[in-house]
């Protein structure tokens, strides 16, 4: 399949996944590395996602309502995993 290369641009650096000077998914990236399981750093990571480009694509209520719903979904894990002590 080939690609325009102006299509090329949302693949690789959509403005709505860019942060200031910084990609959405570096920052994703480095924060879920910590994670204790994959379950955890899924939510979180989607968590960030929603929140760090709620004012960029789509609606941000929407936006943040994904967030949360993501959150609570953390949360609710969070709350039957036995973390260990920092």
């Amino acid at each position: 399949m080939q690609m325009r290369l102006g299509s090329l641009d949302k693949v690789n650096a959509p403005a709505h996944y860019t942060f200031g000077r910084v990609e959405v998914i570096d920052i994703i990236e480095d924060a879920i590395s910590r994670a204790p399981d994959a379950v955890l750093g899924n939510c979180q990571g989607h968590v960030l996602r929603y929140v760090l480009r709620m004012w960029d694509k789509d609606d941000p209520m929407l936006n943040a309502s994904k967030a949360r719903w993501y959150l609570d979904r953390l949360i609710k894990h969070l709350d039957r995993y036995e973390l260990p002590e920092v």
